[in-house]
């Protein structure tokens, strides 16, 4: 391996293969996809959250001159599988939330589409809802195994007898609100029915999984629905897995066969329809004994969901492997109410999972008189403590101590509010970093030789702004043997080879192992000579350390903040992450991503709410006005390394995914560094001024 990282191209700082294309405008995003004569979509939702919409009146709407049609539960084309209710689109008068959609007016112009959608007139029979998140909801329940992806609770030797002996114990609630990913290019979708043939381009994390999820909704075989989509712009989850807008705009484009139906979901629409990650309350308890050491750990968490679809914010898991500890017990429960339906958001579960624990630990290295970096490292265990199983390279200790070398830890001064400056009050913190390594089976990649010694790659692939475009590229150029300008590559279209999704850092090692078995098999086809035409095809294995060995990766969050004494206004004035992630296949977009992760910390610690009004359960501060995310006044000092590694039990590459391990204990770092700077310890996201004063 020492010797391929040393003559590989993978790991050359490349700037992005399309990066001259989108600053151009040359790179088509879905909606912006030629079309002859389209028409355009605009929804009506619902304004009540429980109850059936019991008539609505489209004449004036059908009046407007270039109006072609008002589609309803009455007059949609009928779906074949509506056990989705998120996606049963038009198909019922039931209305499950506010926002929900019960119409839509499709006309020649977006204007007098959406002239058309405000003079449709509905009418409800409106129930009782319940749409206040609490977490002593009375009718939470125990979600189901699948749910959850792992046993929703787990209980290890005897916590309460742990608790009771303990020298130490931490016993609080920490709470996380709800969040929304709010990528810059907005839900999209672009449809054609030829009358056999749907077309859709859409703003997607993954087209065959896309494919494979709507087309048996909407009635048709595989290779009934292409779906296209080249180039996106962000989606942090939340386009991972298909909407209602994607629905619709199926339908509408099957009423109208011939027609190019355009849909662009607005910033506001995307609050109920887009998906969000879920409130959390954690309530975590450690004990440990006089020297730190971690006897008893317990985390019970509470997250909500929709009650039309269940989806499970896993907050708990990660506190089962992150420290040593013989005692331990987690447990999830799940409040259904009438809101929107939640989904993935970057590192679902690790995310706002490891901020109670990573905070309580800040809290205990206090109450132990330690160094928070040096309780860590106490309680650093030798195999994972959930599944017994050996870690496939956990070099935690290793991103904190140097971090602390980097960051200047050793010149920090334990004691709260121990540092002022110009009316400021400054403090650091650190946290852990933690997310699954994982390499999703299944990928194919084809290989064709052109002419002139270049290389056509095509795989189903997705670059959601992470950088695939390059770094595959970088791949197959190591795995041909060429220079990475002799490859050209193709992605995002189910016309192409199967691939995952991008989702669960596994995009880049996933499609990049199908890339290598397809260049391997392109050897033994055609030798080292061949001929323009030549091809071959090969899909990447099962990992076959997934089930021996525990596969995570690690890294440490340093950062710096300030308080005003006067205000409570905190201000991050500097931030270090070290990260252990296997082989880097390209710095530049590495890079990016960690800081990109690191940056959505920021927001989740200093900025993002969604704030819900009680009465309909829709978030009222729905667009970025009023729903604030960090911009360039706020991120100020900010970098990412990482340790130089190659894993070997990661797969061909030695890479392992970095797209969500940035965003996961960076909350956590700029908290415990707000109770160092004030002596105030603050455990409910985010930090406001008022909760300083």
């Amino acid at each position: 391996m020492s010797e391929l990282l040393e003559t590989s191209a993978i790991g050359r700082n490349l700037e992005r293969i399309e990066g001259a294309a989108k600053v151009r405008g040359a790179a088509p995003y879905a909606y912006e996809h030629p079309a002859e004569n389209p028409v355009y979509l605009y929804p009506v939702q619902a304004t009540i959250a429980r109850g059936r919409v019991s008539g609505i009146d489209a004449t004036a709407a059908e009046a407007l001159d270039g109006v072609l049609a008002v589609l309803s539960h009455e007059n949609a084309p009928r779906l074949a599988d509506t056990s989705d209710r998120e996606l049963a689109v038009l198909q019922s008068d039931a209305v499950g939330f506010r926002g929900q959609y019960i119409a839509a007016a499709v006309a020649e112009t977006p204007e007098t589409a959406r002239e058309a959608a405000e003079l449709v007139r509905v009418s409800y029979e409106a129930q009782e809802a319940d749409t206040r998140w609490r977490a002593d909801h009375p009718e939470r329940y125990t979600p189901a195994k699948q749910a959850v992806g792992a046993p929703a609770d787990t209980d290890e030797g005897d916590v309460a007898a742990a608790l009771s002996r303990a020298a130490v114990v931490i016993d609080a609630t920490y709470t996380t609100p709800q969040e929304h990913n709010n990528p810059m290019e907005p839900h999209t979708s672009v449809a054609v029915w030829d009358g056999t043939t749907l077309t859709l381009h859409e703003s997607t994390q993954g087209t065959h999984q896309a494919r494979k999820q709507l087309a048996p909704i909407l009635g048709l075989e595989l290779e009934q629905l292409r779906i296209i989509s080249p180039h996106v712009g962000g989606g942090f989850g939340s386009k991972g897995l298909p909407h209602a807008n994607a629905v619709l705009t199926g339908l509408a484009a099957m009423a109208l066969p011939g027609r190019t139906v355009k849909y662009a979901v607005t910033r506001q629409q995307t609050f109920s329809i887009g998906g969000y990650r879920s409130p959390t309350d954690q309530h975590v308890r450690l004990g440990a004994d006089a020297g730190g050491r971690l006897t008893a750990v317990a985390m019970d968490a509470v997250v909500q969901t929709s009650r039309i679809k269940e989806f499970v914010e896993t907050a708990a898991i990660p506190a089962r492997m992150m420290y040593a500890g013989d005692n331990r017990r987690t447990s999830h429960r799940v409040a259904a109410l009438d809101v929107a339906v939640p989904s993935w958001m970057r590192a679902p579960g690790e995310c706002p999972g490891m901020f109670g624990p990573e905070v309580a630990m800040d809290e205990l290295a206090v109450a132990c008189g330690l160094d928070p970096i040096e309780l860590r490292v106490r309680n650093e265990p030798g195999t994972d403590p959930d599944t017994g199983k050996p870690f496939n390279n956990r070099r935690l200790v290793d991103c904190l101590r140097e971090g602390a070398r980097r960051f200047g830890w050793a010149e920090r001064d334990p004691a709260p509010r121990s540092r002022r400056e110009d009316g400021w009050l400054v403090g650091t913190g650190v946290a852990a970093s933690t997310y699954p390594a994982m390499r999703q089976p299944g990928s194919t990649a084809r290989i064709g030789c052109g002419p002139g010694g270049e290389y056509t790659v095509a795989i189903g692939a997705a670059d959601i702004g992470t950088g695939a475009w390059t770094a595959l590229t970088q791949i197959a150029a190591d795995a041909l043997e060429v220079p990475a300008e002799k490859v050209r590559l193709r992605i995002g279209d189910t016309a192409l080879p199967m691939a995952t999704v991008a989702g669960g850092s596994s995009g880049t090692a996933s499609w990049g192992a199908a890339i290598i078995a397809a260049a391997d098999q392109f050897r033994k086809e055609h030798g080292d000579a061949p001929e323009p035409g030549d091809e071959a095809e090969a899909t990447a294995e099962r990992n076959p350390h997934a089930q021996r060995v525990a596969m995570y990766s690690f890294g440490a969050q340093f950062a710096e903040v300030r308080v005003h004494e006067d205000t409570g206004e905190v201000r991050l004035s500097r931030m270090l992450g070290v990260f252990s992630a296997g082989r880097i296949i390209n710095p530049r977009t590495a890079r990016s991503q960690f800081i990109g992760g690191m940056t959505m910390g920021v927001g989740m610690a200093l900025h993002e709410e969604a704030v819900v009004d009680p009465r309909f359960g829709h978030v009222v501060n729905h667009d970025l006005a009023e729903y604030h995310v960090p911009v360039n006044a706020d991120i100020t000092d900010v970098e990412a390394i990482w340790l130089e590694e190659a894993d070997p039990y990661a797969g061909p590459l030695g890479a392992r995914g970095i797209g969500e391990i940035g965003i996961v204990g960076a909350a956590a770092a700029i908290a415990n560094a707000s109770y160092h700077a004030t002596g105030i310890r603050v455990r409910d996201l985010p930090l406001f001024a008022d909760k300083f004063l």
